[in-house]
């Protein structure tokens, strides 16, 4: 058995090693030079938030709904900003040398808002949810691996049909979040969390109050005494807040308007690179997304350089139509990089049997910033293939529920996952809840399982290589950027001096890492 230090696991320490034991013994909040301290009320804007949005965890789909799973929830596994896992409810995890069996050790002296203890059958109520063939959770790809959980005194047992040596890292996974189990399920409809903020006053996407929890386990996090937090999906609503100072922090800048804030004295800008991509998803169960050539047309006709320059106004980087960034392990460094060839995208039309192409594509703000002026310039971009791009603009309100998975093509924002396996499971892997390409491939369905369970570094890299080159030019996701993330705070908020990138706002974390100075 290997003992790793402080309490992460590292991908690349997992993998040189037959066994893993993760265990806490510290909990740094990332920033040796920090000195946070408790008080105030801290108002927030956030881009994020709709009316259909609850307290199902299976559903949580958007930056509202995120640090709320954070704050208000427990979860049994953390990233920490510089990549690795800790451990949080499950006080330690011990793989078997194949990886196929995990126990999680569950923490004593947790108890839930309500007063109730946390207990592993809690936990095995929690991540039983979101399996089996009638779940249609988020997580359902992320937990469908695992064969059967079991309790063994203070260990929950998660028995998976493969080994996995990312697992502590889906136990991350926000949707994952720790509930009371109630009859065959778990109550998740009162609220009733473990994390270091208790909910007061909740009005789905309007606005959420939190509290401060005194009984929480840790005590180096939380440290406003309150946070209230607003849905303000309109750009120049959230902008205004922030500048009249009605928030003392914003997600989501408007890249256009970013110069014009970093003049503000009493503002800071952050950007920090990381696995956002913004993308177009095409229906490949819908013609004519159901011809890879016409989906191979559509990514030739766009014009990525561009869209970085003007959308993003150089905050991110051209993307390869796949979901892995740069910073990954295992980004495929041997991929061609696509570019604008019209001549190439008209060569596809041909073989798809057409002279030209008319399509519509949904676009708003809740999408991504931006979203329907790269339309625009998608639109312009496509005409020299012979592609009429009709750029629909949809409504903010209900984008997620009623447009994202029902109209054919649409914008789409993707906060990214930390490994692999996370990202392709969740959103590429065939039937999995948020395929929004409803793509499937059998090739690549035999190699996310087989990259899971192989410990082996060279032949996992291979595997996710190949993967990542099947899903660049046969996927039915096109994917021509990768955006930093960019946020401000009033200068009376304080950071850590590292954040994390595999989320918006230090990876939705900042209701437990940031401080008033």
């Amino acid at each position: 058995m290997t003992t790793l230090s402080k309490g992460q696991l590292d991908r690349r320490q997992f993998l040189t090693t037959t066994a893993a034991v993760v265990a806490a013994t510290s909990l740094p909040i990332g920033s040796a030079s920090a000195n946070p301290k408790r008080g105030g009320h801290l108002r927030v804007g956030k881009g994020h938030g709709a009316t259909t949005d609850t307290w199902n965890p299976a559903t949580w789909d958007n930056g509202f709904t995120t640090p709320v799973a954070h704050a208000v929830h427990g979860h049994l596994t953390e990233v920490r900003p510089d990549g690795t896992v800790m451990p949080l409810l499950a006080e330690s995890l011990e793989a078997s040398p194949d990886a196929k069996t995990w126990r999680a050790k569950i923490r004593k002296g947790v108890t839930f808002h309500s007063g109730k203890d946390v207990t592993p059958e809690d936990v095995k109520a929690s991540i039983n949810y979101h399996r089996g063939p009638e779940s249609t959770s988020a997580a359902g790809p992320l937990v469908e691996p695992v064969s059967d959980i079991s309790i063994d005194g203070d260990y929950v047992v998660f028995e998976l049909t493969g080994g996995n040596a990312d697992f502590p890292f889906i136990l991350s996974d926000l949707h994952l979040s720790i509930h009371p189990a109630k009859d065959d399920s778990i109550d998740w409809q009162s609220g009733d969390g473990c994390g270091s903020y208790v909910a007061k006053d909740v009005n789905f996407g309007v606005s959420l109050t939190m509290e401060r929890n005194p009984n929480h386990w840790r005590d180096d996090v939380a440290w406003f005494d309150s946070i209230e937090m607003l849905a303000l999906v309109d750009q120049n609503a959230r902008t205004t807040a922030m500048v009249s100072g009605d928030v003392d922090m914003i997600d989501r800048l408007d890249l256009k308007t970013v110069n014009l804030l970093e003049r503000n004295p009493n503002l800071k800008i952050h950007s920090v690179a990381g696995n956002q991509h913004f993308t177009f998803a095409m229906a490949s169960n819908q013609a004519p997304f159901d011809d890879n050539n016409v989906r191979q047309a559509l990514k030739y006709a766009v014009n990525r350089e561009e869209l970085v320059e003007k959308i993003l106004f150089g905050y991110g980087s051209v993307g390869n139509d796949m979901p892995i960034g740069k910073g990954q392990l295992y980004y495929n460094t041997e991929l061609e990089q696509k570019a604008y060839d019209p001549d190439k995208a008209k060569w596809y039309l041909q073989q798809a049997g057409l002279d030209r192409l008319e399509i519509s594509l949904s676009a708003a703000d809740a999408a991504f910033a931006g979203a329907v002026d790269a339309g625009v310039l998608y639109q312009n971009s496509a005409k020299a293939a012979g592609i009429d791009v009709n750029v629909v603009r949809e409504p903010n309100d209900g984008y997620w529920s009623d447009v994202w998975m029902k109209k054919p093509f649409s914008a789409v924002y993707w906060n990214g996952r930390p490994v692999q396996d996370q990202m392709f499971s969740t959103a590429f892997q065939c039937g999995a809840a948020w395929n929004d390409g409803f793509w499937c491939n059998d090739r690549f369905e035999e190699l996310l399982v087989a990259a899971r369970a192989e410990l082996d570094s060279t032949k996992r890299q291979q595997m996710y290589f190949e993967m990542q080159e099947i899903v660049s030019n046969e996927g039915s996701i096109m994917i021509p950027m990768f955006a930093n993330f960019v946020f401000a705070t009033s200068n009376k908020i304080a950071t850590p001096d590292a954040m994390a990138s595999n989320w918006d706002m230090d990876g939705e974390r900042w209701t437990e890492r940031w401080w008033f100075a």
